[in-house]
């Protein structure tokens, strides 16, 4: 049976690698992992994971929420957000992109 994989969009490398290890302890695959929603949207056309996880903040020219709607344009994958960012206007703008769902940071097991 093939593991299920999860690309991981976050700008924060201790942040994303504490996501990797937890995405892998429960037994998923990471597919991959990016910084940028410019460098997650390359590396989703090349290869078209299961689920994305998506940081809302991102350092580039998109931000997570810009960033999930071309990979929705493209691709049909479920997008999940994760934001420290829970403030209704931020919400409100993610909520146009019909995500999957949202996890608030700061996060525990």
């Amino acid at each position: 049976m093939n593991r299920r994989r999860v690309f991981l969009v976050e700008d924060e490398p201790i942040i994303a690698s504490g996501i990797e290890r937890k995405i892998l302890q429960l037994g998923y695959e990471v597919a991959g992992s990016a910084a940028t929603g410019e460098a997650a949207i390359k590396a989703i056309d090349a290869d078209t994971p299961d689920l994305v996880l998506m940081d809302i903040k991102l350092e580039g020219r998109l931000d997570g929420i810009e960033a999930a709607a071309e990979i929705k344009k493209r691709h049909d994958v479920p997008v999940i957000f994760l934001t420290a960012y829970a403030d209704e206007a931020t919400l409100d703008r993610a909520t146009q992109q019909d995500p999957f769902g949202y996890i608030v940071k700061p996060f525990t097991d």
